[in-house]
């Protein structure tokens, strides 16, 4: 008898494990990030601030930026594995919808940790090595670290929504048919998306500086979402 873990199901459930695990992992820094260190930042002194970010800020983004490789890397491997086995058509179905408009924020929030995030930080700890042998603070870390703050706020925003969507594509149906035309969706989505991710890139936090404001806009977005989505289909 052949063992399971051997077949094609076998390996969309590793997929799926490895999705979980390294998601918790990289969720869950993110939300320390925001949640717990950002206000300890705030309000430690100088001395136990620089020392943060050269010793436990490498560390942390270590697991930060390889958890939200994996989990991308993974959830492709799965999408790609649905398509292979159910035909392409099963991303035009209500778990489609779904799932594709979730994949779609989590790869944003991955490229913000790896192409906005990591290299600004790496400036960051770079600046705050120099001042602790004595050089100087490299001018351009305080900008670049603002950047990484509103990239990172960013992620907390979309996450909310997009775990919602993740749940949704199993447990949430939509009334989704052959003659369901999905261009507005696409289109309105492209363009919310897109909106959000420029501030990402070159506005600021606005309502989402403090914690309670991201969680806000964070569960105001997935409202606005999921009724734009149903009002589209």
């Amino acid at each position: 008898m052949e063992n399971p873990i051997f077949t094609s199901d076998g390996a969309y459930m590793i997929g799926r494990w490895i999705h979980y695990m390294s998601g918790v992992v990289w969720i869950g820094i993110l939300y320390y990030f925001n949640f717990v260190q950002g206000a300890f930042f705030a309000e430690t002194d100088a001395q136990t601030k620089s020392a943060a970010i050269r010793q436990l800020l490498p560390r942390a983004l270590w697991w930060f930026r390889w958890g939200a490789a994996f989990t991308f890397f993974s959830g492709l491997f799965m999408l790609m594995h649905k398509g292979h086995i159910a035909g392409h058509a099963i991303y035009a179905t209500s778990w489609g919808v779904w799932i594709l408009i979730g994949s779609a924020m989590a790869t944003l929030m991955a490229a913000n940790v790896w192409f906005v995030i990591w290299p600004a930080q790496k400036v960051v700890i770079a600046s705050a090595e120099a001042v602790s042998k004595g050089g100087a603070a490299d001018p351009t870390a305080a900008g670049r670290g603002a950047r990484a703050a509103v990239a990172s706020r960013t992620n907390v925003l979309l996450s909310i929504p997009m775990l919602f969507f993740m749940g949704a594509a199993s447990h949430l149906s939509l009334p989704v048919g052959p003659e369901t035309n999905f261009m507005p969706l696409v289109v309105v989505m492209a363009i919310l998306l897109g909106a959000i991710e420029l501030n990402a890139l070159k506005g600021k936090t606005g309502p989402m500086t403090t914690v309670k404001g991201v969680i806000h806009c964070g569960l105001g977005l997935a409202v606005v979402t999921y009724f734009l989505v149903t009002f589209l289909i």
